[in-house]
C-alpha cells in the first residue's frame, strides 16, 4: 500500500508539472509559410470548445468513479495525461490553426520562398501564449484521456455487473460510453483543434494504458488485476487429486471354471504326496 501511494504521489506530482508549469519546455518545430494543413481559422481558447476542459474533466473523474471508486483508475489517468504532455513537449506537433495564430511575416526573406522549411521561433509575431499552445498538438489530450475512461468504465462493467432484467441494458450502456469518446474526438477535428492524426494516435494511447490496467487474461502483463472477485461468488471447490482417494476394495467373485481348475490341481498335489 505504501509503494502504490508513492507511486500516486509522484504521478500526480509529474503531472502537476506538465500541466502548471514550464519546467518542460514545447520544442520547437518548424513549418512551411504556405502549408494549408496549418492555416485553418483560429478556433478561440480550449474553454470556447464544444467540449471545454471544465466538461472533460468533471465527465472523466464523476463517471467512472461513481461506478469504480478505485485509486487504479486515477493513477492511469494521470499516466496517460503524463504520456499525452510528454508527447506534445518532445515533437512539438503544430496544430492546424497555427499560422492563423503564428502570424508570421509573409514579406519576409524567409517566407517568400513557397518550400522553404521555417526553423526559426522568432519569426511569429502572434500572442506568445496562443502560439505556446499552438505548439502542442500530438497526440490529442481530449481523445486519449476520454477513450482511457471510456475502456476502463466499459471493461469494468463487462466485468462485475450483471444484469437479469435486459440483457441490452449492459451493451447499451458500453456502447454509449465508447460513442461518447469518439464524438470526443471527433470534436476535436472539426473544430480545428487536432490533426486527424493526432486523434488516433490520443485514442492508441489511451487505450493502451487502459489495457494494460485491466487485463485479465495475461495477469503477468499488467500491474493491477483488480477486477476478480468483485462479485463475491462462492469460489468453485478445487477437484480433488484421483491420486490421494483410496480406491474402493470389491469382493472377488470366482467363476466356476476357477473353482473346477482350483480343485483338480488340489487333488493331483495329495495323489502324488
Amino acid at each position: 500500500m505504501k509503494g502504490f501511494l508513492v507511486i500516486m504521489a509522484g504521478t500526480v506530482l509529474l503531472a502537476y508539472y506538465f500541466e502548471c508549469t514550464d519546467t518542460f519546455q514545447v520544442h520547437i518545430q518548424g513549418f512551411f509559410c504556405q502549408d494549408g494543413d496549418l492555416m485553418k481559422p483560429y478556433p478561440g481558447t480550449e474553454e470556447e470548445s464544444f467540449i471545454s476542459p471544465l466538461v472533460l474533466y468533471c465527465v472523466l473523474a464523476a463517471t467512472p468513479t461513481a461506478i469504480i471508486f478505485i485509486g487504479v483508475f486515477a493513477f492511469g489517468l494521470f499516466a496517460t495525461d503524463i504520456f499525452v504532455n510528454a508527447g506534445q513537449v518532445v515533437t512539438g506537433h503544430l496544430t492546424p490553426y497555427f499560422l492563423t495564430v503564428c502570424q508570421p511575416n509573409y514579406t519576409s526573406t524567409d517566407c517568400r520562398a513557397h518550400h522553404q522549411f521555417i526553423s526559426n521561433g522568432n519569426i511569429c509575431t502572434g500572442d506568445v501564449e496562443v502560439i505556446e499552445k499552438a505548439r502542442r498538438s500530438f497526440p490529442s489530450k481530449h481523445a486519449a484521456l476520454s477513450i482511457y475512461s471510456a475502456l476502463y468504465a466499459t471493461m469494468y462493467i463487462t466485468s462485475t455487473i450483471r444484469t437479469k432484467s435486459s440483457r441490452l441494458a449492459k451493451p447499451v450502456l458500453c456502447l454509449g460510453t465508447l460513442c461518447t469518446a469518439f464524438l470526443t474526438g471527433l470534436n476535436r477535428v472539426s473544430e480545428y483543434r487536432n490533426h486527424c492524426s493526432d486523434v488516433i494516435a490520443g485514442f492508441i494511447l489511451g487505450t493502451a494504458v487502459a489495457l494494460f490496467l485491466t487485463e485479465e487474461m495475461n495477469p503477468g502483463m499488467c500491474v493491477v488485476h483488480n477486477f476478480k472477485g468483485t462479485q463475491g461468488s462462492p469460489s468453485k471447490p478445487k477437484p480433488e487429486d484421483p491420486r490421494g482417494v483410496p480406491l474402493m476394495a470389491f469382493p472377488r467373485i470366482e467363476s466356476p471354471l476357477e473353482t473346477l481348475s482350483a480343485q483338480n490341481h488340489s487333488a493331483s498335489m495329495t495323489e502324488v504326496t
